[in-house]
């Protein structure tokens, strides 16, 4: 099984990033796209060292995060959700590699390696998550005695594998040299949070214990302010 599951997931994390290079680099057309060059080597590198540590630490946090995509969620309304944020996500990376062909944008340099900073501490945001949560999976569920987690980043926000996320969306286009993109930016992280309050609630009637939490810790998103 732990053999199995180790090529299921690495195959799949090669055939997203190749995906990810080619919804890049054929709007541009070009391979002379360095800030696109730098994102992948960041995405690909920091992505394969959180899938390497925990297909050896935590292998049942590997099977829940590879039911993902609409077609894995139960409710329809969640379907709903997700496809409109594929469609942004892939939306994401293409407006830039059509904004660099066209010049649309001038992103300074310094602003574009902050960005790459930022993007960098949203996906560490997201691998302790992962560490302090085994139960993170890619669907809106409740599993038979899964414990509501309050240490970690949870002590400061509820939904904390959000707030990395919508950093990182919102770093993508500073560090993609696009300021067009985030005409998808912003919407994708709309998105994350309607799935957020949606998320909110389903635990609150699902997860016992979960109401106390909330008590507990106010902020959903973004530590004293959301």
């Amino acid at each position: 099984m732990g053999n199995n599951l180790s090529k299921k997931t690495l195959r799949g994390f090669v055939r997203t990033q190749i995906f990810f290079a080619l919804l890049l680099f054929l709007p541009t057309w070009s391979l002379r796209f360095w800030e696109a060059w730098i994102y992948l080597i960041l995405s690909s590198g920091f992505g394969l060292i959180i899938t390497l540590y925990f297909l050896k630490r935590d292998p049942g946090l590997i099977e829940r995060r590879l039911e993902v995509g609409p077609a894995a969620e139960p409710e329809r309304n969640q379907k709903i959700i997700q496809s409109i944020a594929s469609v942004l996500s892939c939306a994401l990376f293409i407006v830039p590699g059509f904004d660099h062909r066209l010049h649309w944008s001038a992103v300074p340099t310094p602003i574009v390696l902050s960005a790459d900073g930022l993007f960098v501490v949203g996906l560490l945001i997201v691998f302790l998550v992962f560490k302090e949560n085994s139960y993170t999976a890619s669907v809106v569920r409740v599993e038979a005695d899964q414990p509501v987690i309050s240490t970690g980043p949870y002590r400061l926000v509820r939904r904390p594998m959000y707030a990395g996320a919508v950093l990182g969306f919102l770093a993508t286009p500073f560090a993609l040299g696009s300021w067009r993109a985030l005409f998808v930016a912003v919407p994708l992280c709309g998105v994350i949070v309607v799935r957020l309050l949606y998320e909110e609630r389903f635990l609150s009637a699902n997860l016992p214990g979960y109401d106390a939490y909330r008590q507990k810790v106010r902020d959903r998103l973004v530590p004293y302010v959301w």
